[in-house]
């Protein structure tokens, strides 16, 4: 009685899980630009409201939202601050891209907020 060899298995099954492994990659991928560009929009949030705190004007507080975000975020990046009385809001609305930053963008977006008291003024 002769033996029968599986010498290629291992190769066919590899072949056979590469386009799970390949969409399992591309998964994880998509969700770290998601949670990177939640991290974006608050920071920017944040840098807007710190600005709108320190100086008077909207324009001051939106350049500064828009400021340190990368390029490929800046382009549909919304800026929205806000002054009522002592207070200043800041909220900040980016767009997910799929899969390479700079390229489409999901339907959905994403928002910081951020909030801070107005500075006295000497």
């Amino acid at each position: 009685m002769r033996r029968r060899r599986d010498a290629g298995q291992v190769t066919i099954e590899f072949l056979g899980m590469t386009p799970l492994i390949i969409l399992t990659l591309v998964l994880v991928w998509q969700f770290v630009l998601v949670g990177y560009t939640f991290t974006l929009a608050g920071n920017a949030a944040d840098e807007a409201v710190r600005a709108g705190t320190a100086s008077e004007g909207q324009a001051a507080c939106e350049a500064a939202g828009r400021e340190d975000l990368p390029g490929a975020w800046q382009g549909d990046a919304e800026v929205d601050c806000q002054a009522d009385g002592d207070y200043v809001t800041a909220d900040v609305t980016l767009r997910v891209p799929v899969l390479f930053p700079g390229a489409i963008g999901f339907p959905f977006t994403v928002e910081g907020h951020a909030g801070a008291v107005q500075e006295e003024k000497d």
